[in-house]
């Protein structure tokens, strides 16, 4: 049942020691059982608390800590929700739950109804973007009909209102995109050929600038996914990567692939769906502002300068809308930044 359990799990012994860990615990730290069996807790975990870690010392006390900030292993410190028991009739040892809410989280059906916070304000655009897209219709129109009618020095002017509305208008597509409520049909979808379709983009696009590293699991299921809107997740975050790593002497973005074990959520029907197909996006800039790092994914949150904030959030509802979940974390040590994008296997969704 533990092995089961989508949250991590590690049990203590009276030493402090790491006597056991579950699936979703090696996922969480990024090592696997044999290398942390046998290691200090305080070898692994690293509280900007340090009353929890006295807490911890207590194998008696039990303890639970909301969002508490923890460095997995040496890595960049992560808000975390911290749960810690005594196991009964065992003296001295205690059980580590360790949970985060970009990792395991419930899968709500966020595109219909009439629901309120994030959803409902992402359905605002509906209401607005029509009485919106007529006037700037008619400004462009009326740009070109003055740009016929100046002379040269003059047209600089009514090309700056002509690509202005356009840009204004690109921006309330954006936000359509991300009111929708239909959902894009999922089918078995070849990652790989997802992969491979939004690379071609990026090399098209800017060809020879940056590296892009394959390190591809071939024995990959098929997963479900709309083939579209997963190229449309991975030309993202492989255009953002780029760009993150754009003042590197050598930029390079790694596309990896493989089975991770232990991810899990909540399905619409109740049932836990497992997500054990995970494609990773890396990049080697200098990362993304800590001030800004539990944000990113929120509407008009970013950190660059002429961005409007919508890419992340549109990649995150997209998917969502294939039963999946992202995640991001920075490898300081390494000097790498992950995006990991989590699908289930094809045939394991109803319906999909």
């Amino acid at each position: 049942m533990i092995a089961s359990f989508p949250l991590a799990v590690l049990l203590l012994a009276p030493d402090m020691a790491i006597s056991a860990v579950n699936p979703a615990a090696e996922q969480l730290l990024g090592q696997g059982a044999r290398r942390l069996v046998g290691k200090r807790v305080t070898d692994v975990l690293a509280f900007e608390e340090p009353l929890i870690m006295n807490r911890l010392a207590d194998a008696e006390t039990q303890l639970v800590a909301r969002r508490v900030r923890v460095s997995l292993s040496g890595h960049a410190p992560r808000p975390l929700d911290v749960m810690t028991a005594p196991v009964q009739h065992h003296p001295g040892w205690q059980m580590v739950v360790l949970h985060e809410m970009s990792g395991v989280e419930g899968l709500s059906d966020d595109t219909g109804g009439d629901g309120d916070g994030d959803s409902a304000a992402l359905r605002a655009p509906e209401v607005l973007a029509h009485e919106i897209k007529n006037p700037l219709a008619g400004i462009r129109g009326a740009a070109q009909l003055l740009d016929r009618k100046l002379g040269t020095g003059d047209r600089a002017l009514t090309g700056l209102i002509t690509s202005e509305v356009d840009r204004i208008a690109k921006l309330i597509d954006q936000m359509q995109s991300l009111s929708r409520r239909i959902r894009e049909p999922a089918s078995p979808c070849n990652l790989h050929e997802a992969v491979r379709r939004a690379e071609a983009v990026i090399m098209a696009s800017d060809p020879g600038a940056v590296v892009i590293d394959e390190e591809f699991d071939p024995s990959l299921p098929m997963v479900t996914a709309n083939p579209d809107a997963l190229v449309q997740v991975l030309l993202n975050l492989m255009t953002n990567a780029r760009e993150a790593c754009a003042a590197q002497a050598h930029r390079r973005i790694v596309v990896r692939t493989r089975f991770a074990s232990g991810i899990q959520v909540h399905s619409r029907n109740g049932r836990p769906l497992r997500l054990p197909i995970e494609v990773r996006v890396s990049d080697n800039g200098p990362g993304i502002d800590p001030a800004l790092r539990d944000h990113i994914f929120d509407p008009f949150v970013t950190a660059k300068k002429n961005g409007q904030g919508l890419g992340l959030a549109l990649v995150q509802k997209l998917v969502r809308e294939m039963n999946g979940r992202i995640t991001h974390d920075r490898d300081e040590a390494a000097g790498w930044t992950h995006f990991r994008v989590h699908l289930p296997v094809s045939g394991t969704v109803q319906g999909g």
